[in-house]
């Protein structure tokens, strides 16, 4: 799937996007860049709580599914049922698997089969497509 070329149930042009999020933000969400590795505060939560789309504000993933991957980007094992798609992404002459939020298609990172089990997945995620709430879990 294509995140560029698909419709979300979450849609606004480019100005509304501007209007909504941090320069930073934008940068990542809408135009696929990528934060410094260590450079996000969410790479060292511990608490308790769910992590969710910065641009839409869908829940993606559960606090219990993060772990430290050493990566320097904050990394689960797995999102949350339906939260994320997938498309190819062959920029930075490399074929990777892109993850961006089902519900308005902001880039979140990478998905990669280094992860730890019950999954064997890493999705390794810009701290700046996120926003954590502490304490609040559906597990």
């Amino acid at each position: 799937m294509n995140s560029e070329a698909a419709t979300f149930p979450v849609e606004k042009n480019e100005d509304e996007w501007r209007r909504t999020l941090t320069p930073e933000q934008f940068e990542v969400l809408r135009r696929h860049g990528t934060e410094r590795a260590g450079t996000s505060p969410l790479n060292g939560e511990k608490r308790d709580g769910q992590y969710h789309c910065a641009g839409c504000g869908q829940l993606l993933f559960e606090a219990h599914t993060k772990y430290e991957s050493g990566s320097g980007w904050p990394s689960f094992w797995a999102p949350v049922a339906g939260a994320v798609a997938t498309s190819v992404d062959r920029s930075r002459f490399m074929q990777r698997v892109e993850v961006h939020c089902s519900r308005c298609g902001g880039h979140l990172g990478h998905v990669f089969d280094d992860g730890p089990q019950p999954t064997g997945q890493r999705y390794c995620v810009n701290g700046l497509s996120l926003q954590f709430e502490p304490g609040a879990s559906g597990s």
